[in-house]
């Protein structure tokens, strides 16, 4: 594996390991809760236009998030 990276800079159809998950907002939280938790293998799918929201396979199940959002969690490729 090489240096963690943030979900939001992977190309897409690359896949990582969840490392950790950073910030203490609800929006955090709501990410933990989803399942996106350290240790679960995540694939980023798509990009919308303009590049955000961004399409993420995890646990067998399609998720959108912000860009933003993405930028918290660091992957492992």
């Amino acid at each position: 594996m090489t240096e963690p990276k943030t979900l939001n800079h992977l190309p897409i159809g690359a896949s990582g390991r969840v490392v950790a998950v950073n910030g203490e907002s609800r929006i955090t939280r709501r990410i933990l809760e989803m399942g996106i938790i350290p240790g679960v293998l995540v694939q980023l799918v798509k990009s919308a236009p303009f590049n955000d929201p961004i399409e993420v396979s995890v646990r067998g199940y399609r998720l959108a998030i912000r860009r933003s959002e993405a930028a918290a969690i660091e992957v492992a490729i």
